[in-house]
């Protein structure tokens, strides 16, 4: 495991629904790394937070990206594709985390080579525990390349 008391991780939440990212930063208190989590509420947004556009010239390098897929302005799935697409941000490991665990959404994307895909779990523990279990194990169990 990765001694994480070096820094704080990054993580980016690609998520429109106010509640799921009230969730998210709940469980991410609680969880077993220290972390600061920034928010894109839709597509365009979380492709210029990534490439530090308008106004996010200082945005954090991400070190994780956790994706919905129902985004408004730009897909999930399209964000994806762009961000695997882009030799600056393909090696950020991205988590689709989406309500849908319809297989056609499954299969599209990891064929636009998502890391992990996770259905959203249905009740506020059964989040948390997937939230910290996403978070144990790209930041402390996973050996992830350096910026």
């Amino acid at each position: 495991m990765r001694d994480t008391a070096e820094r704080t991780a990054e993580i980016l939440l690609v998520e429109d629904n106010p509640a799921d990212v009230r969730l998210t930063r709940g469980a991410l208190q609680t969880g077993p790394v220290a972390a600061h989590l920034s928010v894109a509420r839709d597509g365009l947004e979380a492709l210029a937070f990534l490439r530090h556009e308008g106004t996010f010239l200082d945005s954090p390098r991400p070190d994780i990206i956790l994706l919905d897929l129902n985004l408004p302005n730009k897909s999930g799935s399209e964000v994806l594709k762009e961000i695997k697409a882009d030799e600056e941000l393909r090696r950020i490991p991205v988590v689709v985390l989406t309500t849908s665990g319809a297989e056609e959404d499954v299969r599209a994307s990891y064929d636009r080579s998502a890391n992990c895909y996770v259905t959203k779990p249905v009740t506020l523990d059964e989040y948390a525990v997937v939230i910290q279990a996403i978070e144990a194990f790209w930041l402390l169990v996973a050996e992830l390349p350096s910026h």
